[in-house]
């Protein structure tokens, strides 16, 4: 049996993707909405498509859509979805632990697939790295299932969006079910209090930049609360020595 088939029967694949499907409808209408908006702002047909399936990224296709609109240089469009997409750095890093131990190609992989939503629900799910191949296969088929379905759920909303973009409006605002469906996921992982002044404190300064251009806020935020969670975690191991 192939390690790909190995994969798909495994118990944890399944449960990735069933978990992933309870929170795929607000995904999909935000998928829905970024495909209508590709349309609307002037890219044809193959464009959005081209843009969907490469770039699989909804935060920075919907910066980068207005910007393409405009005219604007290359150069600006780049280092906005650049900053835009500076979170999943973070996530890299994190995961890093997670899957190291497999092939170069199957981490690019990972690294495409891999979404705010599978990520956030992929590190509840398993706090900690695998210590033996077994656990390692769980963790891998759990992400994957996740990953995977997700993909289709956003690929399929969205192409359908392309479809249908001159018959819903955008107006209609779908795309905020998208942010509450992340909203719920990460208001779930709140299970600490470093956890929760980490995310008080992100929303605090994202708001509080908001006027930086090319949506920089995002990346203040994360480096804000990342700094203060630092300080706090060494202050607080500290003190547990010196007790």
């Amino acid at each position: 049996m192939s390690a790909v088939r190995r994969l798909l029967r495994h118990p944890e694949f399944s449960r990735g993707a069933r978990e992933m499907a309870l929170v795929s409808p607000g995904l999909a209408a935000w998928g829905l909405m970024t495909g209508v908006a590709m349309v609307n702002s002037g890219m044809s047909v193959v464009e959005s498509v081209a843009m969907t399936l490469l770039v699989f990224a909804g935060s920075s296709q919907l910066a980068a859509i207005p910007l393409l609109a405009a005219g604007a240089p290359a150069a600006v469009i780049l280092a906005t979805a650049f900053c835009v997409n500076l979170r999943f750095v973070v996530f890299s890093v994190h995961l890093r632990p997670y899957l190291m131990h497999l092939h170069l190609w199957k981490r690019l992989l990972t690294g495409y697939l891999t979404a705010d939503l599978s990520y956030v629900m992929f590190t509840r799910r398993y706090p900690h790295a695998a210590n033996d191949a077994q656990e390692q296969s769980a963790q891998l088929a759990y992400l994957s299932g996740g990953m995977v379905f997700n993909w289709i759920s956003w690929q399929s909303a969205s192409l359908l969006g392309i479809a249908l973009a001159h018959s819903v409006p955008v107006q209609w605002g779908l795309g905020f079910a998208g942010i509450l469906a992340l909203l719920g996921v990460a208001s779930s992982l709140a299970s600490s209090r470093l956890r929760m002044v980490s995310a008080g404190v992100a929303g605090a300064a994202a708001v509080a930049a908001f006027a930086l251009p090319f949506h920089l806020n995002i990346v203040v935020s994360i480096a804000v609360a990342v700094t203060l969670c630092m300080l706090a975690e060494t202050t607080l191991k500290a003190s547990d020595g010196n007790a």
